[in-house]
Parts: structure tokens; sequence; C-alpha cells
């Protein structure tokens, strides 16, 4: 009964659909975002996507609506062999299948993802983590619902399989492990605040910890396997999914997955931006240390400071804790200096606030500017070198300890330059960008203060070369300002590749057709794990002309490009699946 209901309730779409013109035929070739969207947005297509509702039943739908399908559909019906267009119009349309029936299951997928914690513990390594373990025993559990084969190699590395009918097989590379948070950030502009660790739908975006980067893709792919083996779409390669837990920490799971385990040959990475990225700058470490020094007398002493959460991200906000000297002097100075300074640095990067509020004997200043990727710098406007700045400028005279000594250093070499040009050692790559140093994290640890500045370098210098030239810089002005200093610039490489020949340009044709937009390779400031595979291209999940949100304070995913992911990872999965050769 309930298929009868289903295939009249199909029959009474489709005869909607007739009093709607079917879309003039194109001279041939796929179909594009202006075909895909009118379908998506026919009445029809939710009874045709419904709970019960099968692939069989939406192409029909689609081929009443684009009579130019028609063949396409027929062979896939009588189990031909799908060749050129024919091939990717089942794919796209199975694609766009998988966005309008799964949506709200793969939002849910990645809002129990997020609920898991998968923060770097200082206390426990990550194969041992709680955390890590019940993020592996969740994807197994839905590959072994969807059909898959799952693999668990030592909690470092989690595998998903769907077998291919040939020997060759093509690696999926995504993550689990997500940046900390600083909690007190997670707060909109109309005041509500957020769990990072509980994916909350706002409008259009989906907020949390991991949404985009990169729970979301995790979940995404997922159902797109799920998609492409219940359709019974034949592969020729296998994909095999591999989700890392120590990409945020420096990648040492995958290091231990490469010597335990032969690599795919070809890999597509889903944890940067579209179109497809060929080249990366090189993640770098500059951590400076000062000795702490004597506590607070009667001279204003810093006794704390706090920037982001990690070194990786640009903060949303940086704080320093006063104590010492007349409270009420050290209010009332930097109350008076900060609407200056404020005025005079807001055209220098953009817009950012202070506050000065008293705390028992202590004096909190406090400035809130906006969060980034560290990767990309110019997105955010970075809190901690203005804190320095501010107090640098105040004219309160600060007791000379190891955070008056960081808040110089940060002053004199960076102040609101991410580019090197203080320190001398600015350049930039016609096609990668410039070199930035940001710096993002202050922290107090054995005794000590350091200040940890993420490196982003292009192509045009060695890591050798450029931590020897920071370290010189560095201890010069050290030198020069009497302040005994420690030094260790820890530099990845770049990487730069040159992918020709068919995935890149199956993977360019996808995006392009999906969106409407410019498809070409392009490069990242980020640095990911297809540094230590081979033949790997990042493909998504960020949208080009988007500000990137992973790392932020408030990090979300937009809706409708987890649609737009849905689509595209569906069909990059089929066609790269039968190519008759990837180069």
């Amino acid at each position: 009964m309930k298929k009868l209901w289903l295939s009249a309730t199909l029959v009474a779409a489709l005869s909607a659909c007739t009093s709607m013109p079917p879309a003039a035929s194109q001279a041939g070739g796929p179909i594009k975002k202006p075909e895909m969207d009118r379908i998506a947005a026919a009445p029809a297509a939710m009874s045709a996507t419904a709970a019960s509702g099968s692939f069989s039943q939406f192409l029909a739908l689609s081929a009443q609506m684009q009579p130019e399908l028609a063949p396409a559909v027929a062979a896939y019906e009588r189990k031909a062999t799908l060749q050129g267009d024919d091939l990717v119009n089942i794919t796209r349309l199975l694609g766009l299948y998988n966005r309008l029936k799964n949506q709200t299951a793969v939002i849910d997928a990645t809002a129990r993802m997020v609920a898991i914690p998968t923060v770097r513990s200082d206390k426990v390594p990550p194969h041992e983590d709680k955390h890590i373990i019940a993020f592996g025993a969740l994807v197994e559990g839905m590959a072994k619902e969807f059909g898959l084969h799952y693999r668990n190699v030592d909690n470092r590395v989690f595998e998903v399989k769907l077998p291919g009918s040939g020997p060759e097989e093509f690696g999926i590379l995504t993550h689990a492990d997500v940046v900390p948070v600083v909690a007190d950030e997670w707060v909109l502009d109309d005041g509500t605040k957020l769990d990072p660790f509980k994916l909350t739908r706002v409008g259009g975006n989906l907020y949390g910890r991991g949404s985009i980067d990169d729970k979301g893709s995790i979940a995404t792919v997922l159902y797109a396997m799920k998609a492409v083996k219940e359709s019974g779409l034949p592969l020729a390669r296998s994909i095999r999914l591999m989700i890392e837990t120590t990409e945020e920490t420096g990648g040492d799971a995958m290091k231990y997955y490469r010597a335990k385990t032969t690599l795919p040959e070809y890999n597509i990475v889903l944890d940067s931006k579209y179109p497809a990225v060929v080249a990366e700058k090189g993640s770098g470490a500059l951590r400076t240390t000062f000795a702490l020094g004597a506590a607070a007398g009667n001279q204003p002493t810093i006794v704390a400071m706090a920037g982001a959460a990690s070194a990786n991200a640009v903060p949303q906000t940086a704080t320093a804790r006063l104590r010492g000297g007349d409270v009420d002097t050290v209010s009332r100075q930097l109350n008076a200096a900060k609407d200056a300074f404020v005025g005079k640095y807001t055209g220098q990067g953009g817009k950012f606030s202070i506050d000065v509020t008293r705390e028992g004997a202590d004096v909190l200043v406090k400035v809130t500017g906006a969060s980034a990727h560290g990767s990309r710098p110019e997105e955010g406007v970075n809190p901690l070198p203005r804190l320095a700045l501010f107090l640098q400028q105040s004219g309160l005279a600060l007791a000379a300890n190891g955070y008056a000594q960081a808040v110089k250093y940060i002053a004199d070499l960076y102040g609101v330059d991410y580019l090197g040009r203080t320190l001398g050692l600015a350049y930039s790559d016609d096609f990668m960008g410039p070199l930035t140093l940001s710096p993002n994290l202050i922290r107090e640890k054995d005794g000590k203060v350091d200040v940890l500045v993420n490196v982003r370098m292009p192509r045009g210098n060695t890591p050798e070369a450029l931590s020897q030239a920071t370290t010189e810089r560095i201890k010069a002005w050290g030198a020069q300002a009497g302040v005994a200093v420690e030094v260790e610039h820890k530099q990845g490489n770049w990487m730069a590749r040159d992918p020709k020949g068919a995935w890149l340009a199956t993977l360019l044709n996808t995006f392009g057709d999906t969106t409407g937009l410019e498809a070409k390779p392009v490069p990242t400031a980020g640095s990911t794990t297809a540094k230590l595979m081979p033949n790997a291209i990042n493909f998504g999940p960020a949208m080009p002309g988007k500000k990137y949100t992973a790392h932020n304070a408030k990090e979300f995913k937009e809706v409708a490009d987890l649609d737009a992911d849905m689509q595209m990872f569906t069909e990059m999965l089929v066609r790269i699946g039968n190519l008759q050769q990837m180069q």
C-alpha cells in the first residue's frame, strides 16, 4: 500500500510538472547549475526525495523536466555502461538527489561529531584520548550502517572504504581533531551565547567547532559514499576515506599511518578551499621566551596576559591583568589613553575596541578585534599586538618583568604589521602570496613567558634560511633593547605541485558546473596533511570569496555551502572513481 501511495504521489507530481514548460534542450553536454537549480526548486522534487523515494523515481522526475536527460536515465535503468556526458549527468543527478534527500541527516551527523570535543590534550596522547576513541566509534557505526568497510589503525587514522572493481584506489583525506576554543568569545552580535561543541543553526549558518574544519566534510563524504553505494553505479577504483586525528598539531598520526600502510597514489583532501588547491605555504611556529621575573610590587606590573587558545588562530580578544601601584591612577590613565589610540589605529587594519575595568585590586585591559584562521591574518583584526602597542604607548611605567618584555617585543617587531616588514623579512610569491607572521598566543609556562607567532612561508625561501633570519633579527633586537630572549623557530616547507591531466580537470569541471563560478587551480596560505601525501589536491570545503571561519571564534558552515559539498563530493567520487587514467 505504501508503495502504491508513493507511486501515485509521484505521478501527481510529474503531472504537475507538465504544466511547467520543459527547459530548452542543450546542444549536447552535461547539465549545469541552472538546470540543477530548476530541478531542485520543483515542488515534485520533495516527493521524489522523501524518506521512501528512490533514486530511480528522482531520475524519472528529472527526465520529465529535462527531456535531454532521458537517454542517460534509460541507460542507467537498464544497467548499461555509462560513459561521457551520460555518466556526468547521472552522477550530477545523484549528487542533487543526495543533497535533497540527506541534508538533514548530514547536519545531524555533523552535530554528533561536533559534540565530541576532539581537542588535543596535554595529559594523554591523542590515540589514547577518550574523545578520539569515541569519534572512531561514531565513524565505525556510520560505516557499518551504510554497508562500507571500516578499519581502525591504532586510533591514529580511521579508514572507511567503498570497494571498486579494479586494483586501483584513490584516497580522500580529512581530519577529526579540532583547535581549542575560548568559550567566552562564542557570542553572537545580538548577545546569544553559543556552546562551541553543540552545533547550532542560526539562519543559514551552522555554528560549532569543527563545522567547517573538518567534521562537516567527514559527515558529507560519508553520506556521499552511501549514496554512491546505494545507487549501484560501478566504480573502477576503490575509494579509501582516511580520517586523521592530529592534523591541527603537526600530523604525527598521518606519519604513523604512512609507516604502517601503503598510501593511495592519488589523494583528494577536503580541508582547504575550492576550486582546487595545488600549492600551500609552509606553516611555522616561532616561539620567543622571556624570564617571568619578580611579582607585582609598588609599580604597575603585568601579572597575566592571554590571546588565542592556539597559535594557529588569530584571537578574538586579548587581555592583560595589571597589579600594583595606585589602582585608580592606573585605571584613569589607561581609560584616558584608549580613545585616541583606537582612533589612531582603526585605519590600520580594521575596527577594534578597548575596555579597561577594575577587578578588586587589579586593572583588566581587554582588546576585542576579529578572529581569523592563523594562515589568513588579513581576514582578522589581531587584538594581541594592538594590546601590546596600547600598553607601550599609554605612558604607563610598567615593571620590567617577562610580560613587559614580551609586550615590548610584540610592539617593536610586529605592531600592526603581519608581513615581516618590521623584521626586514618581507617577500612575496606571485602565485602563493606573501610571507605572514602573526603573533597570536601569549602564555606563562614553567616560570617563563612565551609568545608564539604563526608563520606562513611561501615559495622563495627555505625553512632553514627563514628560521636563521628570524632568530638573528630577534636576537639583535634583544641585544639592543637589553632583553634576554630565547628563540625557537620550527618552520615547515611550502608545497607547489603541477598536477596535470584528467583528475584535476574533473575536479575543476565539477566545481565550475555546480557553482557557476570560475574554476582554476589556486594556492592557499593554509598548511594541510596534503604535504604528507603523494599527488594530493585539496578540494574544498571553503568557498572562494568568503571568509574562512575555521579556527575562528564562532566557526560556522553555511548550509548553502554544505548543499554544494554534498552535490560535488558525490559527483567527484563516481567520476574520479571511473577515470580511465588519472593523469
